[in-house]
């Protein structure tokens, strides 16, 4: 198993029900750097809204794009991953202006896959009725940002092979 480091912050970022809270904490053991859960940088008002069916506004989303770039911002050139949905340009941005060296891995994957496996899953906030204002939302990233994409078919680890393989472009040689 091949062990990557990077002084970057990768942010797991994509649609709900991509996996990004299986596959971040993944990486993160496979990079060898601390895993933060974007949506534990919601406050309690943002998960009410999303709790009750209510697509978040880009003004719900600010703080909560801060907290998160101040992560990535106090783990610059140590690494870490954290998971953010980072649907638009605007908001990978205002990550970007906290944490320039920010490498984004976009989990992508069909909205018929998406939608069985938020089915099956228990104890998260976010109802799968959402789901298609998040794809209406998703701006996938552009040429000149620093990401990959990454298809979620497939199991955690595959997943996270992929994922894996597609960084080597951001890594530097473990010291």
């Amino acid at each position: 198993m091949q062990q990557l480091h990077t002084p970057h912050v990768v942010v797991v970022m994509g649609v709900a029900g991509t996996g990004k809270t299986t596959i971040g904490p993944l990486l993160a053991a496979r990079l060898g750097v601390p895993y933060a859960e974007g949506d534990d940088f919601h406050p309690p008002a943002n998960i009410a809204k999303m709790t009750a069916g209510t697509p978040l506004t880009d003004e719900d989303r600010w703080p909560w794009l801060d907290a998160i770039g101040g992560w990535a911002h106090g783990r610059a050139g140590l690494g870490g991953v954290v998971s953010s949905s980072a649907l638009k340009r605007s908001y990978r941005d205002r990550l970007r202006a906290a944490a320039p060296d920010v490498v984004f891995v976009h989990l992508t994957g069909s909205r018929e896959l998406i939608e069985d496996r938020m089915s099956h899953r228990e104890g998260h906030f976010m109802p799968t009725a959402l789901l298609d204002s998040q794809f209406a939302t998703l701006q996938p990233l552009e040429p000149d940002e620093a990401g990959v994409a990454v298809d979620v078919a497939g199991s955690p680890e595959e997943i996270t092979e992929r994922a894996m393989d597609a960084l080597k472009a951001f890594s530097e040689p473990a010291l």
